[in-house]
């Protein structure tokens, strides 16, 4: 793998080559255009940074076409010089579509540049020095912004901490040591099954788990790998047979997004080599075939590569990954202990800038048979979805008009041959506000509602929303029963959410137009590439064509049954035979 990464790169560094601004008078002199914005950034995913990475690799690296090209060093340069002068004054960094002077940000690029510093600066070729020095004086200039600023998400404090790491390794700054300690103060944000804060299994669990390999060996703090072998572990669950990575429950943008195994290959082939580990190099080994490049500056696996030799051969013999399993995430963990302790943590439930997760450590259920896989998940507005072959049901969801939106299932109970999932809305009205309490401004010309304190009105009237599901395994697939038995009359809509590359074939619809369709009945079916799922249960009891605050995800097609409540709805799914692709 390792001459495919350096060719690879190559073809990288040549491509970055082209996007380079090379007018003098431009702001962005220097810098490399992202595609997707037509500007130069200093970030590092799409910015200059991740383009020097590539470049500075093959600089150094005698298998490369760039090996001590004097022209490729130059544009280094020229870059390098952009980076410094694109930093704020702060030493922090902004990446103009995101995060302003962010502390976070400012760490992924350490992180990279760091390295990218350390492989420059162990080669022999005496032009690189003037280059090394620059990229050392940005490194240097984010000391204070690092040992002062914050973040605004859990993986960021670990970000933080591998990035005081690089600088202490650097510049011997035993300040860096000591913030980086008060930021591992907080804690581990992980469960014993192995699940970060923002159940982000397509980008940000990767993340921590490599911040932290980094920390734990800059900071001497070995005991920090032991969450990311819990991580790791814990992610040999959640890979369909494609080599897509599960991310229907994620609480982060890589929600229901297509990722694979590739931001998982250095902490998998690290932490083989580290504990002489065949399931972690059997995973590494099926990362290193979702990889087609190095990656970004701050995730570099050629870059780690020249630093780390040793990580181009498997550190053991790789085992096979299991293709037949049932296993059940978190679910002993004791979660409604954790979310009672929230009043006394003092923040009344709000925090700025952020999320507090509160989905942290709910049950997911994994089930995988050869070329079938399936997730059952809880506190997210989808409860079900499954891969079967080239079929791809991405989502079953529940809405309603009680609550208007999606009904999260807030419960997991195991059953003999599959699962049940509750979930349960609440909704009320409150009185006036007691005499007594009422600001100055209520008895003057002008009363605004937003001085009233809402807080101290008495709640009347409350209804709630109880829905059942029992997901049951048959002989041919599975078999969903959801019931709602009040309050009556409600609109519900259940929808099944299947990718765009398939057709339905069979099945009595209404086409609703955008690849929806309301689904009245008949068996339906979803074919692609020759696997299918066939379903029954279709019903339109209702007319409409959507929830409100429950949008539809675009570019998939989509069935709904519109049900009423009461309502005691199967819907059968029977897949095709035969597992082709295991």
């Amino acid at each position: 793998m390792y001459e495919k990464l350096v060719a690879v790169n190559d073809a990288w560094a040549e491509e970055g080559k082209a996007r380079q601004i090379l007018e003098p008078e431009s702001r962005y002199y220097g810098g490399t255009i992202d595609p997707a914005t037509g500007i130069a950034w200093v970030n590092h995913t799409t910015g200059t940074p991740t383009v020097m990475a590539f470049w500075g690799a093959a600089l150094v690296n005698p298998k490369s076409a760039f090996y001590r090209d004097e022209e490729l060093l130059e544009r280094l340069k020229l870059a390098a010089e952009f980076v410094l002068r694109l930093q704020h004054e702060d030493g922090s960094i902004s990446p103009g579509w995101t995060n302003s002077h962010s502390p976070p940000d400012t760490a992924f690029v350490v992180v990279g540049y760091a390295q990218l510093v350390q492989l420059l600066a162990g080669d022999a070729w005496e032009p690189l020095a003037p280059v090394v020095e620059r990229m050392k004086l940005f490194l240097e200039r984010t000391i204070p912004v690092l040992l002062t600023g914050g973040c605004h998400t859990p993986n960021h404090r670990w970000v933080l901490c591998a990035a005081l790491g690089f600088l202490h390794d650097i510049f011997d700054l035993e300040e860096a040591v000591r913030r980086a300690d008060q930021w591992l103060a907080e804690g581990m944000d992980i469960t014993p099954d192995g699940e970060w804060t923002e159940r982000s299994n397509g980008i940000y669990s990767a993340v921590s788990d490599l911040m932290l390999i980094h920390a734990a060996r800059l900071l001497r703090r070995p005991a920090l790998l032991e969450p990311v072998r819990r991580n790791l572990r814990m992610m040999t669950y959640l890979v369909h047979p494609s080599g897509e990575i599960v991310t229907d429950y994620s609480g982060r943008q890589d929600l229901g997004q297509y990722h694979d195994l590739s931001p998982y290959y250095l902490p998998y082939a690290i932490l083989a080599r580290l504990d002489r580990d065949p399931v972690f190099a059997g995973m590494a080994r099926l990362a290193e075939g979702a990889l087609t490049g190095p990656g970004v500056v701050s995730t570099n696996v050629l870059v780690r590569m020249m630093l780390e030799p040793e990580l181009r051969q498997p550190a053991v013999e790789p085992a096979l990954i299991p293709t037949r399993y049932e296993k059940l995430l978190n679910g002993e963990f004791l979660r409604a202990g954790y979310l009672a302790g929230m009043e006394a943590a003092g923040h009344n439930g709000r925090v700025f800038h952020s999320r507090l997760h509160t989905e942290f450590g709910a049950p997911v259920a994994r089930y995988r048979d050869g070329d079938t896989s399936v997730t059952l998940m809880t506190e997210t507005p989808s409860f079900f979805a499954l891969r079967h072959g080239k079929v791809r049901l991405l989502a079953v969801q529940i809405a309603s008009y009680f609550y208007p939106g999606y009904i999260p299932m807030q419960e997991m109970t195991v059953l003999e041959n599959g699962y049940r999932l509750e979930g349960e809305q609440k909704k009320g009205y409150y009185g006036p506000v007691a005499e007594t309490l009422l600001p100055v401004t209520s008895r003057e010309p002008v009363s605004p509602w937003y001085l009233l304190p809402h807080h101290s009105r008495l709640l009347t009237h409350e209804q709630k929303i109880r829905v059942t599901v029992e997901a049951l395994r048959t002989d041919r697939g599975w078999e969903l029963k959801v019931g709602c038995a009040e309050p009556l009359d409600v609109m519900t809509q259940i929808s099944l959410v299947f990718g765009s590359e398939g057709e339905f074939v069979a099945g009595e619809f209404q086409d609703n137009g955008s690849d929806t369709l309301l689904w009245s009945g008949g068996a339906a079916r979803y074919e692609c590439e020759g696997d299918w799922v066939e379903l029954t249960g279709g019903e339109l009891a209702h007319l409409s064509t959507g929830v409100r605050e429950a949008g539809l995800p675009p570019h998939c097609k989509t069935l709904l049954v519109n049900v009423m409540t009461p309502f005691e709805k199967t819907i059968v799914l029977t897949l095709s035979p035969g597992t082709k692709r295991e």
